[in-house]
């Protein structure tokens, strides 16, 4: 893909799953990619292996709940390769759990992750974007961005206000930064470990983590968009495993 050489790319929540396997298909591409999370260990090795496989890549930690660190880690990407591309926000939590179990600190935590933290990587990302007229916001969502039911109510809330966000943020910018949404259906990933419930986090693993999609599938998704012309913007992708008929 000739769209995605050479671009520098920046990941929040890279230390694992769909980051991680986003960080090694866009490297592989040509991508220069800068990996964001709280796990330094994780980061280090996913870059070295990036690297040694001939790709270009730095880490540096990341709370996405932080403002400054949010924007340092933009800046960052911008003293490590001279510029930014793309900026990927994809940190989130999932602790599902039902209303009246009450678990209100969970409610906050996924709110300060799954929305204050793209907002945060937008505040960022977005001044850089607008001092050269162009880039790109992938927003990694899930299906929850379009389908509520018992358990996820604030879970799905935090997705649908991305889907909002993101929409609106394509409309308000220039006409050459580009927005788009990826919204996974169950994908291999560490969401799950999340759930603080034991027997909910087993009812989840066995009703909604069965069938899943790897999450390079995911990276390629977010390949495709990239990739694409500067005149195309891509605005949404839903991907789902085929056997996922619901949600």
């Amino acid at each position: 893909m000739d769209g995605i050489k050479g671009k520098v790319v920046a990941i929040t929540g890279a230390s694992s799953g769909i980051g991680e396997a986003i960080a090694r298909h866009l490297a592989g591409l040509g991508a220069r990619v800068v990996l964001g999370a709280r796990r330094v260990d994780n980061l280090k090795g996913i870059v070295a292996a990036i690297s040694a496989d001939g790709g270009q890549a730095v880490y540096k930690k990341l709370d996405v709940t932080d403002t400054e660190d949010v924007l340092a880690f933009a800046n960052y990407a911008v003293e490590q390769y001279g510029t930014l591309d793309v900026f990927v926000n994809n940190a989130g939590l999932m602790p599902l759990s039902m209303v009246n179990n009450y678990k209100v600190a969970e409610w906050h935590r996924m709110i300060d992750v799954n929305v204050k933290g793209v907002l945060h990587g937008i505040a960022a990302a977005l001044p850089i974007f607008e001092a050269k007229d162009s880039g790109q916001f992938v927003n990694i969502t899930s299906v929850g961005d379009r389908w509520v039911g018992p358990t996820s109510t604030v879970y799905s809330a935090t997705k649908f206000a991305v889907r909002a966000i993101s929409d609106g943020l394509r409309q308000e910018v220039s006409g050459n930064i580009r927005v788009t949404l990826v919204a996974p259906g169950p994908t291999e990933s560490e969401l799950a470990e999340t759930i603080s419930d034991p027997a909910l986090k087993q009812l989840a693993i066995e009703k909604f983590r069965t069938d899943l999609l790897p999450a390079a599938a995911i990276a390629r998704a977010v390949a495709y968009a990239v990739s694409q012309p500067a005149d195309v913007d891509v605005n949404e992708i839903v991907v789902r495993p085929t056997a996922q008929k619901a949600l």
